[in-house]
């Protein structure tokens, strides 16, 4: 649509906003394409082009479209308005499905005809065919574009179509009836009342005026005049016209005339329009306020979404890793040894421990259990829960609408939770420094308590444990010193040792669920934030499309 807009604030006249109207409408239809009525969208793309198109033709011109039942003289209005036998009338009306134009004023309007799609067969320039003396009669015309419209009530599908088509492109329309049938529900239904937005372009011609009795005349009027106003359309005129003996006719030439001189009814026709499209679309998008995801409602889904990962299971794990490695790294050497048999609670996952994770499973997924049946429950409610609280208060379709993309890839979910917490670097690949500094006081503990048992064996065997001249420390041998020392103190290190593994344990894995989470968010993002802000955005640009269209 953007090449029909191209000029269109150049083209309309200075201080007129129909410009950023039609941009409005487009911008709204556009965004809420997919998700409200396509039929409803497909009108406002319709008055968008329409509106675009018409701007961008003659501006010097009024489309004046001349409408009405079979038999109610509306070719004979038209021929009265033209002042020449320019349509059948009667039994002489021609069968085919197109209109008849009479052009005053032609320069200018070639294009306007065509987009019209009036044949040039059809077209009459009414200045070219006069002498003077007329052409002095019917320049009050001048600008004008008359057109003579099939019946809309023929039995022909294709007459049908030529006038509901020709309709919406008139600048003008000018109703007429007879006293027979002004009152058919045709005519009522269909034209009349669906148009109240377009009323301020209407005229309503009651033809046949003549064959009336002048005492129920204006008793008819006054009829016509209160259905009118049920249809909505208070401010239509209605004008008393006999065609046949030109009666009122100079009075009808004069208020086209008057609506043409004035230059707005192309930009009445198109504002009418697009209030009437753009009120049923505000009316179907609703006018709740614009919502905005909060962290708060985000934190909920990330909770769901991490226990269905299962990261509450590798948060335990990290937990045990670093305590079941710590107590190894800090513990008495000797029961380390045994401790080292059972296999690393991380690994059995084959979950990435740090840098080199990659290297120590082998593979991008997890061996995590699947998330059980409650879980997933937990998940949809969630999910749900997320997008009826943020279109609380909206129509149904954009209810529908937030709804289908929030759960738009929740099929893609549990692959991508498994790899987001493959691919999360726990930081648990290396322990604390200190630890390494307590390996290796326990490994000189130990060596210091071995140095100690092979001395006092050696002093055991040569029976010289308790002489005087053996080294002491305090009066025990100092053998048996190295050798208790290295012992206690070990153990002493281990249980304070054990007592700050279990503390690093807590914080990384404390860290780890902090990373875990960052990841498992990042997928909520992707999977239904995203989604249901593109909604939301959606829902926001229609409401402000409409409101620069309504403006």
């Amino acid at each position: 649509m953007t090449s029909l807009l191209e000029g269109t604030d150049r083209l309309v006249t200075r201080g007129t906003d129909i410009g950023s109207r039609i941009d409005g409408l487009d911008d709204a239809a556009r965004a809420a394409r997919g998700r409200i009525d396509d039929s409803l969208v497909d009108d406002c793309a319709d008055v968008v082009e329409r509106a675009a198109g018409r701007l961008r033709l003659s501006a010097d011109h009024t489309v004046v479209g001349i409408a009405g039942a079979t038999g109610s003289g509306k070719s004979s209005t038209f021929n009265a308005l033209t002042g020449l036998e320019l349509s059948a009338v009667g039994v002489r009306r021609p069968t085919t499905s197109w209109a008849s134009a009479c052009v005053w004023g032609r320069d200018g309007a070639d294009e306007l005809l065509d987009w019209l799609g009036i044949p040039p067969r059809h077209q009459t320039t009414r200045d070219s065919m006069l002498d003077s003396g007329r052409r002095d009669q019917q320049a009050e015309l001048d600008g004008v574009v008359l057109l003579d419209l099939p019946d809309h009530d023929s039995t022909e599908v294709s007459h049908h179509l030529e006038v509901d088509r020709l309709i919406a492109l008139a600048d003008i329309l000018v109703w007429v009836v007879d006293p027979q049938k002004y009152a058919d529900a045709a005519i009522h239904d269909r034209y009349l009342r669906p148009a109240a937005e377009q009323q301020d372009i209407m005229l309503v011609v009651l033809n046949h005026i003549d064959t009336v009795p002048e005492e129920r005349r204006q008793s008819m009027l006054d009829d016509i005049r209160r259905l009118l106003d049920q249809d909505g359309l208070e401010r239509v005129p209605v004008l008393p016209v006999s065609a046949r003996l030109g009666t009122g006719v100079p009075e009808l030439r004069a208020e086209i005339a008057r609506r043409a001189d004035e230059k707005k009814a192309t930009r009445g026709r198109l504002d009418a329009d697009i209030r009437a499209v753009a009120g049923r679309l505000a009316e179907a998008n609703g006018d709740a306020p614009t919502r905005v995801v909060e962290p708060a409602r985000v934190a909920a889904l990330d909770d769901a979404f991490a226990e269905a990962a299962g990261v509450p299971v590798v948060v335990d794990a990290v937990n045990r890793s670093v305590r079941q490695r710590g107590y190894r790294a800090t513990g008495w050497p000797v029961l380390g040894w045994v401790s080292g048999i059972k296999a690393d609670p991380l690994k059995r996952l084959e979950l990435d421990l740090g840098a080199e994770g990659r290297q120590l499973s082998g593979r991008a997924r997890t061996a995590l259990p699947e998330a059980t049946q409650v879980q997933r429950a937990r998940v949809d409610d969630e999910v749900r829960t997320f997008a009826d609280e943020l279109t609380s208060g909206m129509t149904p379709p954009w209810v529908t609408a937030v709804r289908r993309a929030a759960a738009s890839r929740l099929d893609e979910l549990g692959d991508r939770l498994d790899q987001a917490l493959a691919g999360t670097d726990l930081g648990v690949a290396k322990l604390p420094a200190w630890i390494t500094l307590v390996r290796l006081l326990q490994w000189l503990l130990l060596l210091a308590a071995l140095a100690g048992l092979g001395w006092t064996g050696a002093l055991a065997g040569m029976g010289k444990l308790q002489d005087n001249d053996t080294p002491q420390v305090l009066g025990v041998a100092a053998a048996l010193v190295l050798l208790v020392g290295g012992v206690v103190l070990g153990i002493v290190l281990g249980v304070a040792a054990r007592i700050a593994v279990a503390s690093a344990a807590r914080t990384r894995s404390r860290q780890a669920d902090e990373r875990l989470r960052d990841a498992v968010n990042e997928v909520t993002h992707e999977l239904v934030v995203e989604p249901v802000e593109a909604e939301l955005a959606a829902y926001a640009a229609v409401r402000a499309g409409v409101g620069r269209a309504l403006a």
